[in-house]
């Protein structure tokens, strides 16, 4: 029976029943210390589930002695349901076979989260066949991490699948970020007085029972046995540490070899039966001897696994003993092992002092880990082979991957600080240089480019792979605007094109720097580099083309991680090419997997993207919340889109000042402040400043000519006309506006060309551009730029009442969109879910949701509706 904890059944049983009556699902992390009844309401939680019908129910305990074991936890989760990984997609089946130790092929599926959302499809399919599954993670404080990352993604992305996932933890050791949280409070009097009647305590030994135990449930249970009064202290301890006194008291009660056996079975940790017995030999011990133990309720053997009744028991076990015994049971658990990883989990614990062989073996367990995409673990496994390594540069090589693996597992505050430790024990150049790398990662994540570029221009003298530091550097001092380093960076790097393309761009030398970085985009075999330089080049069709293509691949091989960063480029093309609800249904995603996968620092970034559209779209509010915490690489999006915003509505002089300063400042080399020109070109005209619209013009037409992208040549030909009041440069822009790829710029060409022409009177021939003009603003929902030429359309004498319907897919949530899509299509709800990282019951939830929206009732009517995707 439980006390005292109505507040919670009600709150889990409410989970359970959303998930049973309306498929909805739901994770929930309870919080709380050691013997505070975490466990005791998972365990209620599975009794209210079966009582109501329910049937699956997966459950894994982390395991402080395999912590340290990558997908560990993952491995006791699954152990019932291996069977079913040949029903799961096949990127997601590979991963999931890699991380169980089972026959699959790993090469192609390094990603860190595919296990994750292996683990998501694989509860949901139970939830399919039989009503609402179960998962429970109980002391998820010991989980390994890649267990961890894994159930983390799970239970952050749980929609309409009828799962409910259930994690306890102690109050530290488990971020669980993402989750709502209940915070485990001790027991009222009351609920403790009616405990302890229940269990016959006398009356008038509640109080001090009452008090001593600060209500804390297990003390209660446990500390209290017959004629047992709870150990006393001149100072008060922690309930804890008074619970495992208690223990340690019973535990000193019994046979000698009863203790030996405890002491053994809590350096090993994990219950495996034969591990324990083969170390139990050489003591001449054996399964007899845990009778006792067994007997006092402090262990339950079980088959061939003895388990702890709580793990404040196996604390008290193990600490209970004197050092030397912990060292020879562990030699002996050693010995015994028939696991690597087990094998030299003992033989560290039983290190004393450096020993090489013992640090070779722990950095074999950690590439072990690596390759299973257990990054977290590796990077732990490493900490612990450099402690045991006598050389000192070999401790600092140790000490710099598992910095370089804590940064592939996303923290990193945690890999500075490695980084840091290895750099105080080595002065060795090129290690050096390798830290350098990792802190500049460190610095650019943080939002510090200048920092990044300053430590790899530094030390990639030194480095093995100076060429590719370089480059790097001259890549992050591009994207934040330092045109100094870049030109520094070209003079040590004379033969690299890359490098002197960009110099040759921050020179103003177009037509040397374009062709320079065409030749690259047309050779390289990185698709989301050669998508970010085609954006850089304004070849539209290239960099949608190639980021749609690597969005696709991270798709189809399940790379969760990496796609937030491919979407952001995508999206960036999307919106050039005016697909502005598709990008915003691309960032929704990336935001969503960013915050899914433990990286929302990136957000802020990911939102800064949208900052054009909310600028074209007259909406002030929305640009000042998306841009409000873009860190400074993105602060170019930010301040061209707020220049283009001043300029669509009217406020020539605050355009025409916030576009000087991109064209004096740090990064008026980048994409946006070249297309910033062609609006400085606009507003220096309406502002009455000729003599600052011919700088800007003669700018942007020496990147135009240089690109000879037809929309980059219409524009320039549009700032022509600007300048010289004249119709052939506008019917020019009209042509080449033909094989444009940016809508908005063709209808702004529209859209002047038509004022001209009803300047000019000529009213009626005004009416055809700025009807073109009045289609695409409505599209792209550029309320101010309509609004204009919906007045301009006016004064040519027809009417604009009728607004133009929005197309079907507006209506519709960033994800219904992106679902809709791809079942347009014909992909299979089940190939939408591999491809969005969603299970397939959340797929149809959101083709529920969008169907009525688009006035349909099923898939069979998405193709006649919708052009596929």
């Amino acid at each position: 029976m439980l006390y005292g904890r109505n507040l919670e059944r009600t709150r889990i049983a409410t989970l359970l029943a959303e998930a049973r009556d309306h498929r909805r699902s739901g994770a929930l992390l309870l919080r709380g210390e050691a013997g505070i009844g975490k466990s005791a309401l998972l365990d209620d939680a599975e009794t209210v589930l079966r009582t109501s019908g329910g049937t699956h129910v997966l459950r894994v305990a982390g395991v402080e002695a395999e912590s340290n074991l990558a997908y560990a936890g993952l491995n006791q989760l699954l152990w019932h349901v291996r069977d079913r990984l040949d029903a799961l997609p096949g990127a997601q089946a590979s991963a999931l076979r890699t991380a169980l130790d089972t026959p699959g092929d790993p090469a192609d599926h390094r990603d860190r989260f595919t296990a994750g959302l292996a683990v998501l499809t694989l509860l949901a399919d139970l939830a399919e066949e039989n009503g609402p599954a179960l998962c429970l993670v109980d002391d998820a404080q010991w989980l390994d991490g890649a267990t961890a990352a894994a159930l983390l993604f799970a239970a952050r992305r749980l929609t309409a699948d009828g799962v409910v996932m259930l994690f306890a933890a102690r109050d530290a050791g488990f971020a669980g970020s993402g989750l709502p949280e209940l915070l485990l409070e001790r027991l009222a009097p009351d609920d403790a007085e009616r405990l302890l009647a229940d269990r016959d305590v006398p009356r008038r030994a509640r109080p001090r029972v009452i008090r001593e135990s600060q209500g804390n449930p297990l003390a209660l249970r446990e500390l209290i046995t017959a004629g047992r009064r709870l150990p006393c202290s001149p100072d008060p301890l922690p309930v804890a540490d008074r619970v495992a006194a208690a223990f340690r008291e019973r535990i000193a009660e019994l046979p000698d070899k009863a203790r030996l056996m405890l002491l053994i079975a809590a350096a090993e940790g994990r219950g495996h039966m034969p591990t324990l017995l083969g170390a139990a030999r050489r003591f001449d011990a054996g399964l007899a001897d845990l009778a006792d133990a067994e007997r006092a309720g402090l262990v339950e053997v079980s088959g061939r696994s003895v388990a702890f009744r709580h793990p404040l028991i196996l604390t008290a076990a193990y600490q209970g003993a004197v050092a030397t015994q912990r060292i020879a049971v562990h030699e002996a658990l050693a010995d015994s092992a028939d696991d690597l990883d087990c094998r030299v989990r003992h033989r560290a614990s039983a290190a004393m002092v450096p020993d090489e062989d013992v640090a070779r073996e722990l950095q074999e367990a950690a590439e072990r880990a690596r390759n299973r995409t257990g990054y977290a673990t590796a990077s732990a496994l490493y900490r612990q082979a450099a402690e045991l390594t006598p050389d000192t540069q070999a401790r600092a090589g140790r000490l710099t991957a598992a910095a370089d693996l804590t940064l592939q597992a996303g923290n990193i505050e945690e890999a500075e600080e490695l980084a840091a430790s290895a750099e105080r024990l080595t002065t060795a150049p090129a290690a050096r240089a390798r830290l350098a790398r990792l802190h500049a990662t460190v610095e650019y994540e943080r939002g510090d480019p200048r920092t990044a570029v300053r430590l790899l221009t530094d030390h990639a003298g030194s480095a093995d792979d100076r060429d590719a530091m370089l480059r790097d550097a001259a890549d992050y001092a591009w994207t934040s605007g330092n045109a100094p380093a870049v030109l520094t960076i070209a003079e040590t790097c004379p033969d690299d094109p890359f490098v002197q393309g960009l110099a040759h761009q921050i020179r103003g030398d177009h037509a040397r720097g374009v062709p320079m970085l065409a030749a690259i985009l047309a050779r390289s075999a990185d698709r989301l580099r050669a998508a970010q330089l085609a954006l850089v080049l304004g070849d539209d069709r290239a960099a949608l083309d190639l980021a749609a293509a690597e969005a696709g691949r991270c798709r189809r091989h399940g790379l969760v991680g990496a796609l937030p960063n491919v979407l952001q480029t995508h999206a960036h093309a999307q919106i050039m090419t005016g697909l502005h609800a598709d990008a915003e249904a691309s960032i929704a995603e990336a935001v969503a997997l960013a915050r899914d996968t433990g990286l929302a620092r990136r957000t802020g970034r990911l939102g800064a993207t949208l900052a054009r559209v909310a600028a074209i779209e007259g909406d002030e509010d929305r640009l000042h919340d998306l841009t409000r915490d873009a860190p400074p690489p993105d602060g170019g999006y930010a301040d061209s889109a707020r220049a283009l915003l001043d300029l669509a509505l009217g406020r020539h002089d605050d355009a025409l000042r916030r576009l000087g300063r991109i064209a004096h400042g740090a990064r008026r080399h980048g994409t946006h402040a070249i297309l910033s020109a062609a609006d400085q070109v606009e507003a220096a005209v309406r502002a009455n400043a000729p003599d600052r619209a011919r700088p800007a013009y003669e700018r942007f037409t020496a990147w135009a000519n240089a690109s000879k992208q037809p929309w980059a040549l219409a524009v320039a030909a549009r700032c022509e006309a600007l300048l010289t009041d004249e119709e052939e440069p506008f019917l020019h822009a009209s042509e080449l506006h033909e094989h444009s790829t940016r809508p908005f710029e063709r209808a702004r060409t529209e859209l002047l060309y038509g004022e001209w022409l009803r300047r000019s009177r000529r009213r009626s021939d005004a009416r055809t551009p700025l009807r073109s003009a009045v289609e695409t603003f409505e599209r792209l929902r550029a309320a101010p730029w309509l609004d204009r030429a919906r007045a301009e359309l006016r004064a040519t004498g027809e009417s604009t009442n009728v607004p133009t319907a929005p197309h079907v897919l507006e209506l519709l949530t960033p994800q219904e969109r992106q679902v809709v899509r791809l079942a347009a299509d014909g992909t299979s709800s089940r190939e939408i879910a591999a491809q969005l990282f969603l299970s397939p019951r959340t797929v149809e939830y959101h083709l529920y949701k969008a169907y009525p929206k688009l006035g349909i009732s099923s898939r069979k009517e998405l193709s006649d509706l919708l052009e596929p995707a």
